[in-house]
C-alpha cells in the first residue's frame, strides 16, 4: 500500500519475496535440467554435448558450471542470501547464454530469441540494487554487507567480466 510518496516497507518487501520466489526458483529449476536432467532436462550429458557444439570445450566441465551457476544463483535469490551475489552470478549465466545461443534469433522467445536471458538479467539486477527486502535471510540473519552499494556494483561488475571471460574462451576455441 502506498502512502504518500513512499511505499510501505512490509508492502515492499512481499513484493520483492515474490519476485524473488519466481526469479529465483525457475532459475534453480534451470540449472537442475542442466545438472540432473529434472523438469525436462537433458542432464549434464545432453548438456555437454550441446555446449561442445556450441564451442565450449570440454562440454560437460562448461555445462556443470552453467548448472552450477543457475541452481547456485536462484536458490540465493530465492532465499534472499548473501546479497548481490546471486545476481551477479545470474548476470554471469545470461549474459553468457544471451550472447551464445539466443542472440541470433533476435528477442522473442518464440524463436529462442534473447527475451528469456535478458529477463533474468534484468531481475537480477534490480534485485541487485533494491536488495531482499525484509523477508530474506539477509533480514533475518542481519548480513546487510552484501548489499551495501559498493558490493553491489563491484558484485555486478565482477558478473558482467566473468559472463565476457567465459564468452572469450568459446570464441578462441571457436
Amino acid at each position: 500500500m502506498q502512502v504518500g510518496n513512499t511505499v510501505d516497507p512490509d508492502t515492499a518487501s512481499l513484493g520483492l519475496l515474490i519476485g524473488r520466489l519466481v526469479v529465483g526458483l525457475l532459475m534453480a529449476a534451470h540449472g537442475s535440467q542442466k545438472l540432473f536432467g529434472w523438469f525436462g532436462g537433458h542432464g549434464l550429458e545432453g548438456t555437454g554435448k550441446f555446449f561442445g557444439s556450441l564451442g565450449f570445450l570440454p562440454g560437460r566441465t562448461f555445462a556443470t558450471l552453467a548448472g552450477l551457476g543457475e541452481l547456485a544463483s536462484g536458490l540465493l535469490i530465492a532465499l534472499g542470501l548473501l546479497g548481490a551475489i546471486g545476481p551477479a552470478i545470474m548476470l554471469s549465466v545470461m549474459i553468457v547464454a544471451g550472447m551464445s545461443v539466443h542472440w541470433r534469433h533476435g528477442l522473442f522467445a518464440t524463436n529462442n530469441g534473447i527475451e528469456l536471458p535478458l529477463l533474468y538479467a534484468t531481475g537480477a539486477v534490480a534485485l541487485a540494487f533494491t536488495g531482499y527486502g525484509r523477508y530474506s535471510l539477509d533480514s533475518l540473519l542481519g548480513l546487510t554487507g552484501f548489499s551495501a552499494p559498493t558490493v553491489t556494483l563491484v558484485a555486478l561488475g565482477v558478473g558482467i567480466i566473468g559472463g565476457i571471460a567465459n564468452l572469450s574462451v568459446r570464441w578462441k576455441a571457436a
